[in-house]
């Protein structure tokens, strides 16, 4: 008896401290936001898929760039060693590079982060099937589609121009000696000759210019469509050292904001280069605040030398200088995944892969900036992630060491749960990227739509007509 009582009372026992430490989880658990698998069926976008009508381009403006011009061009002038020198050059891929439908995309560290271009192509040739389940899906008659994919490889073709040629010949409009330029020429030529382009004056159609030096000359030309764009950085940010002089309207790295906007183009991420990160990996971090890259950058990107002055022996901080190769990329890996914080300013232009890095590596980003846009803002709210600061703020003397030392474990951990939940966004191969990218554009439709009917009560041929583009200087 005494017996069956004991077993009881110890039965009871573990009861109340199993329900006790429950409870203690359940207070101490970060709370975080679950954001959606764009995978998991329950969180599905609740609308058919984009339909997408591919425009009619040679090979040799998208698949046949690689195979047929950047597997045989040799090594990049701006890199020490050639990271795509084993794949493009080895025995089997030259064996069998005829049968390859889509060849692979290049691992060079300046060519890789524009990636866009080619995972929306491939994403585009797999799903043919409107009840297949995906986000978009190509179909073959172009009164059916939704919007008109301009399948242009532009990202990759002024980066080999770049790689291989000279900056001076890139910004030439001469045919003969700027293969980038020859390109967007005939592209654009063959393009706006088209009758989807007549039908539509070009709002529906999709173009992928990742790059901020992508479809360079030709921008204004094709300002009417929807583009894909890392930023707006080249837009309508003016560049510093014009504003400064009063040039700012004759400069040529600006395009005028009447070419770029948040309503009718899409911001996309770049496609990391540091592996993915998984938070079952996570260790002990050592490093409060690392950040790898150019000290000197340009215009926006001047702010990199003052920070660096202000934090380069600040106990807690790692500031290196970068380098673009295999031993510079481990460096950032190692470091990026053993940092609380990872440091985002300014580059030439308001973002770089870096951020996607930092996400990758579940380092929390520090984004210096006055002026960004970001990828999927509205789906994700970033300042659930990433800490915000301003280039005031960070250019005052012990601010932002303060600001940072200022987070408890608690809320890191909060920040680090959170950038888990977002990684599959970054991702292109294998993850949410490209679902997400054809979201954003489905979103679209209805300013498309309204603009095409009000160009239809345009009885003037005149009226049609796009306004000349204009510097608007304020």
């Amino acid at each position: 008896m005494k017996r069956s009582h004991f077993l009881l009372h110890l039965l009871f026992i573990l009861l109340a401290f199993s329900s006790f430490s429950v409870l203690i989880n359940l207070i101490s658990k970060p709370k975080t936001r679950p954001y959606p698998s764009l995978k998991n069926p329950n969180s599905r976008f609740l609308h058919p898929p984009l339909k997408v009508y591919v425009a009619d381009l040679p090979r040799s403006f998208n698949y046949g760039l690689l195979s047929d011009l950047y597997s045989l061009s040799g090594h990049d002038n701006r890199l020490g060693t050639n990271p795509d020198a084993d794949r493009f050059s080895s025995f089997f891929y030259r064996l069998f590079k005829t049968y390859l439908s889509v060849p692979p995309y290049p691992e060079n560290p300046l060519i890789k982060p524009h990636a866009a271009e080619y995972w929306l192509l491939k994403h585009l040739e797999m799903n043919k099937n409107p009840a297949g389940g995906a986000t978009a899906v190509r179909v073959r008659n172009l009164d059916e589609a939704d919007v008109v994919f301009v399948p242009f490889f532009a990202s990759l073709s002024a980066e080999m121009e770049l790689g291989w040629g000279t900056k001076g010949k890139f910004r030439k409009k001469i045919a003969e000696k700027n293969g980038d330029y020859r390109r967007q020429r005939e592209v654009v030529d063959r393009i706006k000759a088209s009758a989807a382009w007549r039908r539509s004056g070009g709002r529906d159609h999709v173009f992928v210019m990742s790059d901020p030096v992508a479809m360079w000359h030709v921008r204004s030309e094709i300002a009417p469509a929807i583009l894909l764009v890392e930023d707006f950085g080249g837009w309508y940010q003016a560049d510093m050292k014009a504003t400064v002089s009063g040039d700012a309207c004759n400069s040529t790295y600006i395009i005028q904001h009447t070419e770029a906007s948040l309503l009718k183009d899409v911001i996309v991420p770049y496609n990391h280069l540091i592996p993915r990160f998984h938070i079952s990996q996570n260790q002990p971090r050592h490093t409060l605040l690392y950040f790898k890259g150019a000290k000197h950058r340009h215009r926006g990107g001047s702010i990199r030398e003052k920070l660096w002055q202000l934090l380069e022996n600040v106990p807690g901080v790692k500031m290196e200088e970068g380098s673009l190769n295999a031993t510079g990329l481990e460096e950032a890996k190692r470091g990026m995944r053993d940092a609380e914080f990872c440091l985002h300013p300014a580059g030439d232009t308001p973002t770089s892969c870096r951020l996607f890095d930092a996400i990758a590596s579940l380092c929390i980003p520090v984004i210096v900036s006055d002026q960004i846009e970001l990828p999927f803002e509205g789906v994700l709210d970033y300042t659930e992630f990433a800490v915000f600061v301003s280039v005031k703020n960070a250019l005052t003397p012990n601010w932002l060491m303060e600001h940072l030392r200022g987070f408890s474990e608690k809320k890191k951990e909060i920040f680090r749960v959170n950038l888990a939940g977002v990684q599959s966004y970054f991702e292109y191969e294998g993850g949410d990227a490209v679902s997400q990218i054809w979201e954003m554009v489905y979103q679209k439709l209805p300013m498309i739509r309204q603009g095409l009917v009000a160009d239809r009560r345009k009885l003037d041929d005149i009226d049609r007509e796009l306004k000349p583009v204009t510097c608007l200087c304020t």
